[in-house]
């Protein structure tokens, strides 16, 4: 059974840093490209960042690029997001997603930016 498990959200003030992970089960983690996505209240679940199965290329949405950093430890079966410099907009449930079949998600980890 395929699990996506996330981990490591919260709040943080301003400026801040927090690193997700997502920790895979149930498929071969090293032959599959993963992103993370967030939602922010209202609005529509977005992509922040990928990464191909070898972790070699990465790829950001531009609101993030510089301040967040995809990666990925095959070994571990496990992903990463490292955010940095933290804004409010950054707000959102973030949610680790697979592209193993039909896609899967896991259930998401709230992250909070305010002081």
């Amino acid at each position: 059974q395929v699990q996506l498990v996330e981990s490591g959200g919260g709040l943080v003030q301003p400026g801040g840093s927090l690193r997700l992970s997502c920790a895979a089960s149930g498929f071969t983690f090293s032959r599959y490209g993963m992103s993370w996505y967030r939602q922010a209240p209202g609005k529509e679940r977005e992509l922040v960042a990928g990464i191909a199965s070898a972790g070699g290329s990465t790829n950001y949405a531009d609101s993030v690029k510089g301040r967040l950093t995809i990666s990925r430890d095959n070994a571990k079966n496990t992903l990463y997001l490292q955010m940095n410099s933290l804004k409010p907009e950054d707000t959102a449930v973030y949610y680790c997603y697979a592209n193993y079949g039909r896609g899967r998600w896991g259930q998401g980890t709230q992250v909070t930016v305010s002081s």
